[in-house]
């Protein structure tokens, strides 16, 4: 078995999968809109893998910081919940650890958008401290990239939208 190959069969994570790849096909309000549907069904204390996955995602479809932000948290302290058996029994190379980078990064991101400077420095050092979880591969590559854009974005106390972002671009 690959570290890709699902090891279970998860119909949440697959709608969350098609959503996630309607949005980046362009559409985001039906993303948005299924995600939200899916959402529901989960609820708040549903399972947390499926509510990090989901959180994370959804914040990338809203280009208000602030919205962006609220679901950011939300797949946060879902990740608090998660353990590594979880997201292993969805696919064996997972390690939650490997999560927070990308998580704290957002925050960060959301913050800076929103000109909360102080906050999102302590996101950015959240997700520095927690940068040996991620390989030396074109993801770590990415988000090491992407907390160094934001840090001088931070720097330069600029609101302005990345343009290596993901998501929505207005």
């Amino acid at each position: 078995m690959t570290s890709t190959e699902q090891l279970s069969p998860d119909t949440t994570m697959d709608a969350i999968t098609a959503a996630v790849t309607l949005g980046r096909s362009g559409d985001t309000a039906a993303a948005r809109a299924r995600l939200l549907e899916i959402w529901r069904g989960i609820g708040v204390a549903g399972d947390p893998l499926h509510r990090c996955t989901l959180a994370h995602y959804l914040a990338d479809l809203h280009d208000d910081p602030a919205q962006a932000l609220a679901w950011d948290i939300r797949a946060l302290d879902a990740a608090d919940a998660l353990t590594d058996d979880r997201v292993q029994r969805h696919h064996a190379s997972l390690q939650v650890a490997g999560f927070y980078p990308s998580l704290h990064l957002n925050l960060a991101d959301n913050y800076r958008r929103l000109g909360s400077w102080d906050a999102a420095a302590e996101q950015l050092a959240a997700a520095r401290e927690r940068l040996d979880a991620l390989s030396d591969d074109a993801y770590g590559a990415m988000i090491r990239t992407a907390l160094d854009e934001v840090a001088d974005a931070v720097t330069r106390r600029s609101t302005e939208r990345r343009p290596s972002a993901p998501g929505p671009h207005s």
